[in-house]
Order: structure tokens, then C-alpha cells, then sequence
């Protein structure tokens, strides 16, 4: 019999709510150190700590004001008519930082992908488009079109009509709207040459495709806020990718430069516990709702930061597959002694494309981990912005 039963378990750790400023490697250790105290966690090596992105920007006061994003937008695509293409439909995610762009612009031309955006937002249903004979790769649609065709269409999860909601909040602003429907980013350019592309995980190619095709001014999203503008925060990286809205005239940027803390942190509880322990800063994760249709990941990667330890991927067995194959004849003690033999014969060399590990996962350890963390603390009241696991290095023969 084995002498520990449970496996990896990831454990939500409350914490005081953090403001700028705090010492969030110090918070986070004595929090952690509070869980030990009343017996919540007995720390092991290979443990992870992770923290979410958020508590990360919080300290570090990394904010602007919708002011200071359209000054950069002025600044930096010329203040006239702006393609502003492939936005995610979300008024946490991306409303604010629209309004900063139409306050930066005297028109914006809106241009959504469709039938969803990016992280799986729908605009359309797929059957309704097949019925209409929309063939998404070629049409461009106008906002007229849209209407005529599939109407008034409100996002199922927060009831929102989108492409009406996002016009009024340019005309708010001041500036002039025009909405189009179109997946080529190409389209745009028979609107204006200066384009703002907002997609995230496709941008290097839009960029290159606009660029290639004579757009002129050309910038992503990622490249909005990637300095101060009048002493604000900024992200050198990724701009406004990735943040998300603290107040009606604020948003909160995507933390950076968290190397430092994450090494931190590791060093605090090196020397607590006496255990070396892993540490992630952690975003969004990456999974897709089967019922929203949304891939979840909106931030422009899972973990900007992390200790070595958690670098690279998976190498595992599928015990399964071992149990029906290899070891078919075998049952009970005879089977387990036989998988757990397997499992302590691997020679660290990569299991990619041998039959035995075929259906494991190897994806980078940061985004499964970063997942977990993130279906752990939730975005709602938890309180539990630290998330503790342990057990997840361990395998079948582990006691």
C-alpha cells in the first residue's frame, strides 16, 4: 500500500488586499507562513507558489489614465482617421482602453473579426452564417449588412450587444465611428493606411501583413503604453496588452519586469522553510469553455515571470496506456510494481512521439501550472490571490 494517497493539490492562500507600494514578496511569504503556522501547509521541495498578475501591477502601481493613452495614440498614429482592428469584446478587457483610443482620434474605423473574436466572444452563430451564405474568409461586411443579416445579437454570458456598445462609446468620445466586419487585416486599408491592431497572440503577423500591403502608420496594441506618457505606468513589452480596468478612467497594465520578485520570493521561503520551492507570477490561463465557446486567454502570455525550476515541459508515461498494453496480462501488486518500474527507467531523454506517452500533455509547465492557479483563485471574491500546490512534480512512484 502506498504510504501517501493524494497527489498534486493546489490550495488558494488569502492575503491582505495589496496596494501600491506594498512589499509583496514579504505579504507573500508571511502569508504563507501563516498557512504553515495553522497546519495548512507542511512545505516540500518542488512545492510552487504563484501569484496572480494582478496583486504584482497593484504593487507596483502600474496604471494609466484613458488621458495618457490618448495622447500616445495622437502621438503615435496622427490623431485623424485610425483602423483600429481585431479588439476582444470585453468591457473589462478592452472598453477603457478604447476610449482612450477615440479620444486620441477624430474617427475610428472598427474593425471585428467575426463569427467571434479572438478568445472565442461570438458575434455570429456559425449556423446562422452558413445560412446566410457569409463566407468568413472573403466577405466584408458593413455594419448595415451585419444588422440586416443577423441583427441584434447580445453576448450570452454578459448581455451585452457589442458592435452597438463599442459605437456609442466612440461617439462619447467625441469622435466619428464606422464599423466593418472582416477577418483579412488587409481589409482595413481601404478605410485608412494608419491601423491600431489589438489582436494578441496573432499580431506579429498582422503587423507584417499591413506593413507588406502599405499601411503606413502601423502600430499593435502592445506597443500603446510602452513607455511613460506624463509619469504614467507602462509595460515595455506588451503596452496595453493585457491589462484590464480599475476605474472608468483607468486601467491596470500587464506587470513587468517581475523576475526580481519571483526570485525574491523563492529566496524568503529558502530560507522559512529551509525547502526549495518553485515561483510563478500567473495571468490568465489557457483553456476554452465548452459552453461560452471562450478560450480564456486574454493576457499575452500565461506567466511573465518564474524560477528556473519551471521551465520546459512535461515527460510522462501514459499509465493507462502501460496498463492495457505493455502490461495487459498483469493485474494488482504484479501491475503497479511493473508501471512504477517503468516510470523509474526513464532517462530524462524527451518521450515525444513514443507510443507510451502519446495523450500526455506536453505543454510548457508555466501555462498547465498557470492554469491550474487560475481555475484556483477564480476572478471573483476568494480573497486567494496566492495559490500554493504541491505534488505536482510527483509521479506514481512517489511515497
Amino acid at each position: 500500500m502506498m504510504s501517501r494517497m493524494l497527489g498534486t493539490v493546489s490550495m488558494g492562500v488569502r492575503a491582505p488586499i495589496i496596494r501600491e507600494g506594498d512589499d509583496l514578496a514579504q505579504i507573500v511569504t508571511d502569508s504563507i507562513h501563516a498557512a504553515m503556522k495553522e497546519g495548512s501547509i507542511i512545505p516540500r521541495d518542488r512545492d510552487v507558489v504563484a501569484m496572480t498578475e494582478a496583486i504584482v501591477a497593484r504593487a507596483q502601481g502600474n496604471y494609466v489614465t484613458v488621458d495618457q493613452i490618448a495622447r500616445d495614440v495622437k502621438e503615435k498614429l496622427g490623431g485623424e482617421t485610425v483602423g483600429v482592428i481585431f479588439p476582444i469584446l470585453s468591457r473589462n478587457r478592452f472598453a477603457i482602453c478604447l476610449k482612450g483610443i477615440a479620444m486620441g482620434c477624430k474617427k475610428v474605423v472598427l474593425m471585428l473579426s467575426y463569427p467571434a473574436d479572438e478568445v472565442g466572444n461570438h458575434l455570429i452563430d456559425w449556423d446562422m452564417m452558413d445560412h446566410h451564405h457569409v463566407d468568413p474568409y472573403k466577405d466584408v461586411l458593413s455594419e448595415e449588412k451585419y444588422r440586416e443579416l443577423f441583427g441584434y445579437i447580445k453576448h450570452p454570458f454578459t448581455g451585452v450587444d457589442y458592435v452597438e456598445y463599442y459605437s456609442n462609446l466612440i461617439r462619447e468620445c467625441g469622435a466619428e465611428v464606422e464599423i466593418v466586419f472582416a477577418n483579412d487585416p488587409r481589409a482595413i486599408l481601404a478605410y485608412t493606411k494608419n491601423v491600431l491592431h489589438c489582436d494578441i497572440h496573432t499580431r506579429k503577423r498582422t503587423s507584417r501583413l499591413l506593413k507588406a500591403a502599405g499601411g503606413e502608420r502601423i502600430f499593435g496594441l502592445d506597443e500603446i503604453m510602452n513607455a511613460p506618457v506624463d509619469g504614467s505606468g507602462y509595460n515595455a513589452s506588451y503596452g496595453l496588452l493585457g491589462s484590464n480596468k480599475a476605474t472608468e478612467e483607468t486601467v491596470k497594465l500587464f506587470p513587468r519586469e517581475c523576475q526580481d520578485l519571483v526570485d525574491d520570493v523563492q529566496a524568503r521561503l529558502l530560507k522559512l522553510t529551509g525547502k526549495h520551492i518553485e515561483v510563478m507570477v500567473y495571468g490568465d490561463g489557457a483553456f476554452k469553455d465548452p459552453v461560452g465557446k471562450i478560450w480564456e486567454l486574454a493576457d499575452p502570455v500565461v506567466s511573465p515571470a518564474y524560477t528556473l525550476g519551471l521551465e520546459g515541459t512535461p515527460n510522462e508515461l501514459k499509465l493507462k496506456y502501460l496498463a492495457d498494453n505493455d502490461y495487459a496480462s498483469l493485474s494488482g501488486e504484479a501491475l503497479r510494481d511493473a508501471i512504477r518500474s517503468a516510470i523509474q527507467h526513464k532517462d530524462g531523454s524527451s518521450l515525444v512521439g513514443q507510443m507510451a506517452a502519446q495523450g500526455t500533455t506536453p505543454r510548457r509547465l508555466t501555462d498547465l501550472i498557470g492554469s491550474l492557479c487560475d481555475l484556483t483563485s477564480g476572478s471573483g471574491d476568494k480573497g486567494t490571490p496566492i495559490v500554493y500546490i504541491q505534488g505536482y512534480f510527483d509521479n506514481y512512484t512517489n511515497d
